[in-house]
């Protein structure tokens, strides 16, 4: 056999060598290796980024790197989903993917694809939404909400965390069903919404977990939940269902980061999340924040977020307001 020059045999080696480094599974073996980035698309102080916040630090010990949270609210909740499409498959960049991810692709053009550009790690939880109101509101319960917009058209405002959200496009529906008008104000986040709700700048607000405190202290009160159930902390609130609207909404959330992340660090990642989310601490705030733990593995998540995907397709669809009509805003 003849023998390969040793020069020509050096630059072999050294391409396979260059070509180990740059394979996918090369990087993996060794992930992480510095800290990993999970962007959370609404503003700092809500119900989602403060559970996404303790989330990241228990993920973080269990992945020997932190994991960094940073704030991009705005856009009805797609800004981190729009940085996942221009991020390296490499496992330091993930987000937040909440429900208006499913929902704008259908309304208008967006940067992503969710069928296409993204790579489903875990699937985490869903809010325990509501509408609610100032204490010192005349209104008791959605009832009496009816009754005044049908009096007043246009004039009872509520706000959400923005256009063609879960929370829009939910109190769209209610009031579709109910025969009423509403006006939306559209926020960054849920903190916004309280801070505009009990400062008098809006009638109703669209919250989650952060409201409870408020109604705690006897500040504010719940009118309906959004929930499946009637949740422990508040027994007496009814949910959609018991007040004659069979729906619920509870716009559930996970965690993904860009398309074709190696298999490896997928599971890495899910690992780190699950070991966090299943922590009693993080099972205790969510408690707290009256929601539940939703955890879907990365499979079972990509098969939510197809399934998901088409079923608000139908729904947008048939909210779409005919020619001649205007949709409320």
């Amino acid at each position: 056999m003849p023998s390969i020059p040793r020069r020509r045999l050096v630059r072999c080696l050294a391409g396979s060598a260059m070509l180990a480094a740059a394979a996918p599974w090369g990087r993996a073996s060794d992930f992480p290796a510095r800290p990993v980035t999970l962007w959370v698309p609404f503003s700092a102080g809500g119900a989602t980024d403060g559970i996404v916040r303790h989330l990241a630090d228990l993920a973080g010990r269990a992945l020997g790197q932190p994991v960094i949270v940073d704030n991009k609210p705005g856009a009805g909740g797609v800004l981190g989903a729009n940085q996942l499409v221009r991020s390296a498959p490499d496992g330091y960049a993930l987000s937040i993917l909440p429900e208006t991810v499913f929902h704008l692709p259908h309304l208008q053009k967006m940067q992503f694809d969710p069928l296409r550009d993204f790579s489903y790690v875990i699937h985490l939880s869903g809010y325990a939404l509501c509408i609610a109101t100032r204490r010192d509101a005349l209104w008791t319960d959605w009832a009496a909400v009816v009754a005044d917009a049908k009096a007043r058209p246009g004039q009872i405002s509520y706000g959400t965390t923005g256009m063609n959200s879960t929370m829009h496009l939910t109190v769209e529906k209610m009031a579709q069903l109910s025969g009423i008008e509403l006006n939306h104000v559209p926020y960054k986040g849920e903190s916004e919404i309280i801070a505009a709700l009990m400062g008098g700048h809006i009638d109703l607000g669209i919250t989650a977990g952060s409201i409870v405190p408020l109604v705690d202290d006897g500040k504010a009160r719940v009118l309906v939940l959004w929930t499946a159930r009637r949740v422990p902390r508040w027994p007496d609130v009814p949910t959609l269902r018991d007040i004659g609207l069979d729906m619920v909404a509870t716009s559930p959330f996970g965690i993904a980061g860009p398309r074709n992340l190696p298999p490896a660090v997928v599971k890495t990642l899910h690992d780190a999340f699950r070991t966090a989310l299943e922590a009693p601490v993080m099972q205790a705030l969510l408690e707290r924040l009256n929601q539940e733990s939703a955890y879907l593995d990365s499979a079972a998540y990509a098969a939510f977020a197809r399934e998901r995907f088409e079923a608000v397709r139908r729904q947008v669809t048939r909210m779409s307001p005919s020619p001649g009509q205007t949709r409320h805003q």
